[in-house]
Order: C-alpha cells, then sequence, then structure tokens
C-alpha cells in the first residue's frame, strides 16, 4: 500500500469514528435521558429504532448521491445534519426533540458511511488490498461503540445531559476536518442514466444476491446475541454486572479479530472467511443455551465475537469485487439498508419467537439456518466481473 494511501485512509478511519461516536453517544444518552424522565420501556425502544429506521429509509439516495458526488460532498452534508441535529438536543432537551435527533444522527452515518465505504474501494489497487483496507476501516465502528458512550457517560455524570451533548455535538465537525483532506477519485462513465427505482437491478444477479443473503444471516446473528443474551442471563439468575461482562467480551473479541484482519486479510480467501465464521456461529448458537455457568457463556461470546467480528471486511471485499465500479454507491446502500431493516425489526421477531418456541429454540433455529446458509460461502468464487 501506498504511503499516501495510508495517510488517506488513517483520516478516513478517524473521520469515520467521528461521526460514527456522535451516534453511538446519543444512542446511549438519549434513552437513559427519556427513561429518568419517566417514559417507558416501549417509548425507549422506538427511540432507538429511530437510529435504524433513517439509515433503512436513505440507504438507497445515500448510495446514488454518494455515486454522484464522491467523498467531500457527502461528508459536508453528513457533518451538518448531523451537528443540527445535536444542537437541537442541547437546546431542547426533550423526549421529541431526541427523536429527531435520532433520526438526524442515523441519516448522517448512513450518508457519510456509504461515501467512505465506496471510496476506500477505489483505493484498493487489487483484491488483497480491498481485503486489507476494508479491515482496518472496520477497526473504526469498533472504537467509536466504546468511546461515544464512554464520554458521554462521564459528561453526563459530571456536567450534566447538555453538556454531553454538546461535546456529542462537536464530533461532526471534526469528521469533516479530517476527511477534507483526502483526495477525490475521478468520477466513473456511468454509460445511460441511473433509472429511479434500478438499484434493484442488482439483486438480479447472483452472486450479490447470495452475498447480500449471507450478509443478512450473520447481521442477525449479531442482532439475535445482543437481544438474547440479556433474557437467557435473567433466565440463568445472573447479574447484570456478568451479563454486562458477557456482552462485552464479545465486543472486545469482535474488535480483536478486526485488529488481525489487515494481516489474515493476505493469505485467506473471502469464501473460506464467511464460511468459517457461518459454520462457527451455527456451532455456537447451538452450544449456547446449553451452558449454565458464567464462565462458559463469556468463553462462547469470546469465540462468537471473533467469527462475526472478521466477516464485514470480506463483505466488503466481495461487494467491490462482484458489483460494477460505477455502481458500487447504490450497492452499499442496499448492504445498508438491509443491515439496518434486520436492526429494526427482527428484534421484535426475535421477542415474538421467544414467546412461542423459547429461547432456546430460536438460538438454535438461527443457528441451524446460518450453518445452512454456509455452503453460499463455501461456493462462492469472487472475479472481477464484466458487466454491460
Amino acid at each position: 500500500m501506498k504511503p499516501g494511501t495510508r495517510t488517506a485512509l488513517a483520516r478516513l478511519i478517524a473521520a469515520q469514528i467521528s461521526v460514527h461516536a456522535c451516534m453511538t453517544g446519543f444512542r446511549m444518552a438519549a434513552p437513559l435521558m427519556a427513561l429518568r424522565e419517566g417514559y417507558s420501556a416501549a417509548a425507549v425502544g422506538v427511540l432507538l429504532a429511530l437510529f435504524a429506521l433513517s439509515q433503512v429509509l436513505l440507504a438507497l439516495p445515500a448510495g446514488r448521491y454518494a455515486q454522484r458526488h464522491g467523498l467531500q460532498r457527502p461528508f459536508v452534508l453528513a457533518s451538518g445534519v448531523a451537528t443540527a441535529g445535536a444542537l437541537m438536543a442541547v437546546a431542547m432537551p426533550q423526549f421529541w426533540v431526541l427523536c429527531l435527533t435520532a433520526l438526524t444522527c442515523g441519516a448522517a452515518v448512513c450518508l457519510a458511511m456509504i461515501a467512505l465505504q465506496r471510496h476506500v474501494g477505489h483505493m484498493a489497487q487489487d483484491a488483497t488490498e480491498l481485503r486489507q483496507v476494508f479491515s482496518w476501516v472496520a477497526i473504526g465502528p469498533s472504537i467509536s461503540n466504546f468511546l461515544g458512550p464512554f464520554v458521554a457517560g462521564v459528561l453526563i455524570d459530571t456536567s450534566g445531559f447538555r453538556a454531553a451533548y454538546l461535546l456529542l455535538a462537536l464530533l461532526p465537525s471534526l469528521a469533516w476536518w479530517w476527511a477534507r483532506r483526502v483526495p477525490e477519485h475521478p468520477p466513473e462513465p456511468t454509460g445511460e442514466p441511473v433509472r429511479s427505482g434500478s438499484s434493484w437491478n442488482l439483486l438480479r444477479d447472483k452472486p450479490f444476491r447470495n452475498l447480500m443473503l449471507m450478509n443478512w444471516m450473520l447481521s442477525s446473528c449479531w442482532d439475535v446475541h445482543t437481544f438474547l443474551v440479556p433474557v437467557l442471563g435473567h433466565e440463568r439468575g445472573f447479574s447484570a454486572t456478568v451479563i454486562g461482562t458477557v456482552l462485552g467480551a464479545f465486543a472486545l473479541s469482535a474488535t480483536a479479530i478486526r485488529l488481525l484482519m489487515p494481516w489474515l486479510a493476505a493469505r485467506l480467501h473471502e469464501g473460506t472467511v464467511i464460511g468459517m465464521a457461518m459454520v462457527s456461529t451455527a456451532l455456537l448458537f447451538m452450544l449456547y443455551p446449553l451452558v449454565h455457568a458464567a464462565w462458559a457463556m463469556g468463553l462462547l461470546s469470546v469465540l462468537l465475537g471473533l467469527a462475526l467480528g472478521s466477516v464485514q471486511p470480506m463483505v466488503m471485499s466481495t461487494l467491490h469485487q462482484i458489483t460494477p465500479r460505477h455502481r458500487h454507491g447504490e450497492a452499499l446502500g442496499l448492504r445498508s439498508m438491509a443491515i439496518n431493516g434486520s436492526s429494526v425489526v427482527m428484534p421484535l421477531l426475535f421477542g415474538s419467537a421467544g414467546v412461542i418456541v423459547g429461547v432456546t429454540g430460536v438460538f438454535w433455529v438461527v443457528g441451524l439456518v446460518v450453518g445452512a446458509g454456509s455452503r453460499l460461502a463455501w461456493r462462492m468464487r469472487v472475479s472481477r466481473m464484466r458487466w454491460p
């Protein structure tokens, strides 16, 4: 990788952390404020869903916008939208305003992340570099998932909610500052104008459709674990500290494997990594309901974090190889819409299924589905396609 590419990549990772930490900070602080003011758990659930809902609705338009305008304009717009939404919460820290802030922060992250992912994909010179750059980029959300809530929590305890909101409002400006010196790529020739709704035509291609299906399965496993481990821990009589430690172990191991992925990416094929992750996840999901000791759940959580944390760089590398270069923005938009749509719908589905078949049944059904889906990964052959 060229020195100039390394510098640009470092700036983009810092920009990603800045804008994403704004959202993760609000995603922790806003529900906490709502609960302290007496709002119900259902209201808090709606508030949390809004962070993902705006990304579902804007994913395809954001992809097309990034495809037309590159990196800088989407980042300027994302920084402005996130800052405006955060400052509304500073001025009027009320529930309905926090709902607007959730929508604006989610929208800003959607626009910035798709533009960044498209840009990073065009920085790589070959398939190995694609895997490596996306491995580095995957570390950013892991850092911001810790940084945003931690900083917000400290400020809430020391100076109150408004001080926390004000600091979070400053982070998107840092994102623009980091990204502004990254050179743009020359625009891609698009041939005929993209017609309305043509993004869905990408799903007619079998390799792309299979990749989206595998990505959705593994993203759903992430949601299953986050949603059902507290339920399972409560059934086992674990304290909140123990349950939080189990989930924290998952997050730390997912971050750790992403630190190793730039090295592993030069040695492993995308299909191999995704297939191993799917088989491992299926086996771990089958074991999860059978363990009763906290240390055993913690060990399974670490192993699951290693499996699921390895997937994103390989999915992103594959996506950039099997879609035409001038449609990367639309492809990334479809992926973002599927993942965030899953985050909105799947917890509701898991909760309903848990009532019918129990927590153990949900783990086993999801594990069987992911295990069966692993054959798509083993059959995957990544090569640059010739698109008309």
